[in-house]
């Protein structure tokens, strides 16, 4: 748990089945305080690339720039090859950020990005028959949208993750 925002970030990556362009990978970041998904990508590689640019937008998206961030805080991810490549690892420390991972073989000790996965493929993929990478891309945008700004959350109070951010910043 993270008692205001900033304080920590959650990140993992999944696999989304994408029509003619096959099984994609996607990287999610989370703000572990107000459970807003703050930044994604989707690609056909699974590599360091695809958590880099979700890293990128969830930086871009909260503080409206791409630099060393204004206080340190933790990142938090499993330790798949993606999160401790040197690629990865680097980029995260010229962010200004401080990366930790979680003990092998514990997933719950990223409890909540692996439950926002959940989610996000009970409500939004498994309910759709994805035609190709860009279909799912709007798609799962969309959902975003919605998860963000419009999706009550009971562990919030039943705020949504963006009226949250708003009451805590």
């Amino acid at each position: 748990m993270a008692a205001e925002p900033n304080q920590r970030w959650a990140t993992d990556l999944c696999r989304i089945w994408a029509g003619k362009d096959g099984w994609c990978h996607l990287a999610l970041v989370i703000d572990c305080c107000t459970r807003e998904l703050l930044g994604w990508h989707l690609s056909r590689s699974g590599k360091s690339k695809t958590a880099e640019s979700a890293l990128e937008h969830a930086l871009i998206n909260r503080f409206g720039y791409l630099g060393r961030v204004p206080q340190r805080f933790l990142l938090r991810s499993d330790n798949g090859l993606v999160f401790t490549s040197r690629s990865y690892t680097a980029l995260v420390k010229s962010y200004g950020l401080q990366q930790e991972f979680i003990t092998p073989y514990t997933p719950e000790q990223n409890g909540m990005v692996e439950r926002v996965i959940r989610i996000l493929k009970e409500q939004c993929v498994h309910r759709h028959r994805f035609e190709s990478l860009a279909h799912a891309s709007r798609v799962i945008a969309d959902w975003i949208g919605f998860y963000n700004h419009r999706r009550p959350h009971q562990a919030l109070g039943m705020k949504t993750p963006a009226m949250a951010y708003q009451l805590a910043a």
